[in-house]
């Protein structure tokens, strides 16, 4: 959005000085800076003007100018031309630099940006002010996007609603063109796109006003020749060899065709100034004229660069400036060719861009559409409702499924981890099973025999591992002397119970009898609504009639174990997180990320798995039993024995990474994941899984519904617009997925959810407000 500048110039004189008042404010709204200053006496200003004026004129290019033809004088004229045109400069210069206009001249540079577009209006009733080569002010020419319009102090805004038009209509009128070409004229217009023309070739008076009647006209073009009068009050145009007419003489066809939708009148022909001045008195919303008369080649060239440029998609005003620098280019030939165009702008009236003229914008879009500031409310307003629509939502536990999903995607789209050289597994399938019955060995209330673990048990402590974790549940005392030896006597040996759980009638399961109860640890599993296994429980207040008497999981268990020769111990914060050296557990809420609604008893931790395929090298009970191991694959490692046969009372859990029952994980490899992670936050720093704090994910969804917001503003094409929000869910989809790797469970359903929601509100919105404009409500 571009910056308004009004120049108010107010009663006064060259011989007296001028009182000059600056608005400075964005286009659409009231101004926000004002400030009032003089312009000094300068009596001989206008003998300059007089001076270069008349060197001007008398070089005589074909102008386009109703006089006899004028014979081109020799080079020394144009060099007077030029010489008259340096001192106007310089004189207009000074002038402009009075130390009575400097506040107006500093408060411009403090508040204007040089890389803005700015219009600049300036408002006089004084014909010699309007005169002088504004353009050339040094102030203006340090800002390459600044254009300059003169206007009336008394204006009135067109209140009629316009037709709109598919193509944009131009009404093309070539007038007595004798000594000059305006085919050339004729045929730019042509190439115009997105236009209708329709061409009045040396009409009849009759016929020019029939047209300007009968039709919604957005464009009023004239080619030709014309003249205004001494005082510059009134201008005439000719349209043809033997008619010309005033604009008074035009006024009701003219004020008609104004009302039905009328934006912008060019007179691509000689000394317009008493043209525009009659016009403004009509309230046209935009003219362009030739403030001198201007030769043809000059007319020619300016018209195609201005069309170029504002057909193109430039602004009116950009068109204007551009197309005028353009023609220094001829300024060899034809001296002072870059004065001559001149914008003359109604201020009530925004100037359209060229789809504008052609599209439901129309005059009164300023006052009926939304300003900056109440389109920025709205979109604030709308984005904190949608942005409450969504939290209270997602409180309500509406969107907890499709987060959990979105959540169980990511975690399974995360790069796999490397083994963790740490632990080492031995695994008891159908296979291990059956040698077992083939050996007679008996299974009653086990997965293993006594004898295999007893041998297990024995091998195992060759190889000096620093915890082994017995995956298996013993709830009855062994029968055979040595492995009740073995049991009793290894130290470093962590067994398993199962805590009851009298609300849902669970009995658990009693540890086995051999174990001393400081190396026990429960194997509960938290599971989510749908069954999965997305959290961790690491400690826990056991139930008076339980079964199991450990307070501590497996997984802690063999985790402190192993960190106990580096001099870690478990111990707790006064908020009631377990810490294991510098790192802290925070225990898990009923409203975590999420989850809404969850029993947040004891202490749990998102369980961040390492890996969806294996996680630490593996065995199977027959092969460890009955091969050579390398002792390095065990020595002060954690062996954890269970259970991954699928035949017997298999022991698997749905996980983010497989839910049916051949896709589930075993439990011991659940157990796996768990003491990897305690051991990886703890030694390398692995990130464990958090969520923000609620108030910042609720100003992240927030943030998205403010994306959306601007999306929808963008005012793309369907198509377009379902392309962009597709690219912006999957920039959030990138973010939210980046986050979670390096720790952060953030919010993407309701983020996402918040921008569908908050593009297609304003979307709505949007239409409405075109409708309404278009309708003229």
């Amino acid at each position: 959005m571009g910056k308004l500048v009004i120049l108010k110039f107010g009663e006064g004189s060259f011989e007296q000085g001028f009182a000059v008042t600056l608005q400075i404010g964005e286009e659409h709204e009231r101004a926000a800076t004002e400030i009032t200053g003089k312009l000094p006496p300068f009596p001989e200003m206008p003998l300059y003007y007089s001076h270069w004026q008349s060197s001007y004129r008398q070089i005589g290019n074909r102008y386009r100018l109703y006089a006899d033809k004028m014979q081109v004088t020799n080079v020394s004229m144009v060099q007077d031309c030029e010489n008259a045109s340096h001192i106007l400069r310089a004189r207009f210069n000074t002038w402009l630099r009075a130390e009575e206009f400097r506040p107006l001249r500093e408060k411009w540079l403090e508040r204007l940006s040089s890389t803005e577009e700015v219009r600049v209006i300036l408002q006089t009733e004084n014909s010699q002010l309007q005169l002088l080569p504004w353009h050339l002010w040094d102030l203006l020419e340090r800002y390459p996007k600044a254009e300059i319009a003169l206007s009336s102090p008394s204006y009135d805004r067109i209140q009629k609603p316009r037709t709109l038009n598919k193509l944009v209509n131009i009404l093309a009128i070539v007038g007595n063109s004798q000594g000059i070409d305006t085919q050339a004229d004729q045929a730019l217009l042509q190439q115009c796109s997105n236009a209708e023309v329709t061409f009045l070739v040396e009409p009849q008076r009759k016929e020019l006003t029939d047209h300007l009647w009968g039709k919604n006209w957005d464009i009023l073009f004239f080619a030709g020749h014309s003249s205004s009068n001494k005082n510059g009050e009134s201008g005439r145009i000719y349209l043809n060899k033997t008619d010309s007419l005033t604009i008074g003489e035009l006024k009701y066809a003219l004020r008609k065709a104004i009302e039905n939708g009328l934006q912008l009148a060019i007179f691509n022909s000689c000394d317009g100034l008493g043209l525009a001045r009659e016009l403004a008195d009509l309230q046209i919303p935009q003219m362009i004229i030739m403030r001198e008369p201007v030769p043809d080649q000059v007319a020619k060239e300016f018209l195609k660069y201005f069309l170029e440029g504002f057909a193109g998609g430039e602004s009116l005003y950009q068109a204007v400036r551009q197309g005028r620098e353009r023609l220094q280019g001829l300024e060899d030939q034809f001296p002072c060719a870059t004065w001559l165009p001149m914008i003359c702008q109604n201020p009530a009236q925004l100037p359209p861009s060229w789809d504008e003229l052609r599209s439901t914008k129309t005059e009164d879009i300023p006052n009926l559409a939304v300003s900056t500031k109440r389109r920025l409310a709205i979109t604030l307003l709308s984005s904190l409702a949608i942005t409450g629509f969504v939290c209270g939502m997602r409180l309500l536990g509406l969107l907890e499924n499709p987060e959990i999903q979105a959540f169980d995607q990511m975690m399974r789209s995360r790069p796999a981890e490397k083994l963790d050289p740490r632990l080492f597994i031995i695994t008891i399938d159908d296979e291990d099973l059956a040698i077992q019955r083939k050996n007679d060995e008996s299974l009653i209330g086990a997965s293993i025999s006594e004898k295999s673990l007893n041998k297990l048990l024995a091998k195992l402590n060759q190889y000096q591992p620093r915890a082994i974790g017995l995956d298996i549940y013993r709830d009855f005392k062994a029968k055979e002397p040595d492995l009740i030896n073995s049991l009793e006597k290894t130290q470093n040996l962590i067994g398993v119970c199962k805590g009851s759980d009298g609300t849902v009638n669970i009995p658990g399961n009693q540890p086995p009898p051999e174990i001393p109860k400081t190396n026990l640890g429960f194997s509960d599993f938290i599971h989510d609504r749908d069954g999965v296994i997305r959290r961790h429980l690491l400690f826990m207040n056991q139930e008076a009639t339980s079964l199991c008497p450990a307070s501590f999981a497996f997984s802690l268990q063999l985790a402190s174990l192993y960190l106990r020769p580096l001099g870690i111990e478990p111990k707790f914060t006064p908020e009631g997180n377990l810490q294991l050296g510098k790192t802290i557990f925070p225990n898990l809420k009923s409203r975590t990320g999420g989850y809404q609604d969850i029993d947040a008893n004891g202490g749990q931790i998102l369980l961040n798995y390492r890996s969806s395929k294996q996680i630490a090298e593996q065995v199977k009970l027959n092969q460890f039993l009955s091969s050579p191991i390398n002792p390095s694959a065990i020595k002060d490692k954690i062996v954890l024995i269970g259970v991954t046969a699928k035949g017997d009372s298999p022991d698997t859990w749905p996980t983010p990474y497989g839910v049916p029952l051949d896709e589930q994980m075993p439990g011991v490899l659940v157990q796996a994941h768990m003491v990897s992670q305690i051991l990886g936050a703890v030694q390398n720093g692995r990130p464990l899984l958090r969520v923000w704090s609620l108030w910042a994910e609720m100003s992240w969804i927030w943030g998205w519904s403010l994306v959306g917001g601007v999306l929808a503003w963008r005012k793309l094409s369907l198509p377009w617009l379902a392309l962009a929000v597709s690219i912006t869910s999957s920039v959030l989809y990138i973010v939210c997925f980046s986050l979670l790797i390096s720790g952060a469970w953030v919010p993407f359903v309701p983020s996402a959810l918040s921008l569908v929601l908050m593009v297609g509100l304003m979307s709505i919105y949007s239409s409405k407000t075109k409708v309404r404009v278009a309708s003229g409500e």
